[in-house]
């Protein structure tokens, strides 16, 4: 069947435009979720954190965000990168256990694959291997080589347990070669210094004001990462937790353990803006694939912040 010259150049146009309309849709072309393990909000008030302040005023912030419960690593991160509650996710334990396998619904990255999108994860914990399911995460990157072990005591437990972990520095460098390298469209970040110095010495010592400043210290070098790889105008970045703590402890359904920060800095974002809308970390998830333009399952606990955008 023969197609005549002015019909071909409408059907051409109409397709441009159906190609233009969807390419505008996606508001972001990367996304960077950034997690500070422990990351309480009134320590972090307390702390110097100049490159978060950065964050805050040129974005938008809520103090006030929830984690799940228990408020306790792995289960809370599950929730943050699944966008589903743990009587979902049913990952209801907080240490490496290969026998256990990946995780059984579909994480932010398995979502983002499907799409197209290329994903990264960058870790200070061998237990996040949980989320790593098969050929959803392009890079990940635990470097157990620079780590080194804490001891720590969680709520409800009588029995210390040891975890190794790597330091933010380690994880940042990491994080910032690739980025300059193979830009990730999807890239998760995590910084461990503030959980390990508040089982050690407790959440607020000024051992974990310091590892909250060394923290923001990396929240720098991938910053700087992003703009050197010409990314800062197309990305949007969140910074958010896992829990809060106390003592030296953490994993009650208390607000000093479930009150986390959630800040979003980038494209579209709205600046020095307060989100009063209430935000829970499944909300992570689900922002992260709006902002991909990926439609989100229709079990997802978590919702958009969409308050946070112009």
């Amino acid at each position: 069947m023969k197609i005549n010259p002015s019909r071909r150049c409408a059907l051409f146009l109409a397709l441009l435009l159906l190609a233009g309309s969807a390419f505008a849709e996606r508001r972001a072309e990367h996304v960077f979720i950034i997690s500070l393990d422990g990351g309480k909000p009134a320590v972090i008030h307390e702390s110097k954190m100049p490159t978060l302040d950065q964050f805050v005023t040129e974005g938008a912030c809520t103090w006030e965000a929830q984690t799940v419960f228990p408020s306790i690593t792995l289960p809370a991160h599950t929730s943050m990168l699944t966008g589903v509650l743990p009587a979902k996710h049913q990952i209801m334990w907080n240490s490496y256990k290969p026998q256990e396998g990946s995780v059984k619904v579909p994480t932010v990255f398995a979502l983002a694959k499907q799409a197209g999108y290329s994903t990264a994860m960058f870790v200070g914990k061998e237990k996040f291997k949980h989320l790593l399911q098969p050929g959803t995460v392009d890079e990940f990157n635990y470097n157990r080589s620079v780590s080194g072990e804490e001891t720590k005591l969680m709520v409800g437990s009588s029995k210390p347990v040891k975890e190794d972990t790597v330091l933010t520095k380690h994880v940042a460098a990491s994080a910032a070669a690739y980025i300059a390298a193979k830009p990730p469209n999807l890239c998760f970040i995590h910084f461990t210094d503030s959980d390990s110095t508040g089982h050690k010495y407790g959440w607020g010592s000024p051992e974990q004001i310091k590892a909250f400043a060394d923290e923001d210290a990396g929240l720098e070098v991938v910053l700087q990462a992003i703009r050197k790889a010409g990314l800062a105008e197309s990305s949007v970045v969140i910074v958010t937790a896992d829990h809060g703590g106390h003592a030296k402890t953490h994993g009650a359904n208390s607000p000093d353990d479930m009150t986390i920060p959630w800040v979003i800095w980038g494209k579209g974002v709205k600046k020095h803006f307060t989100i009063t809308a209430p935000v829970m970390t499944c909300d992570t998830t689900a922002t992260a694939l709006w902002l991909l333009d990926v439609s989100c399952p229709d079990d997802l606990d978590g919702k958009p912040v969409t308050s946070a955008f112009n």
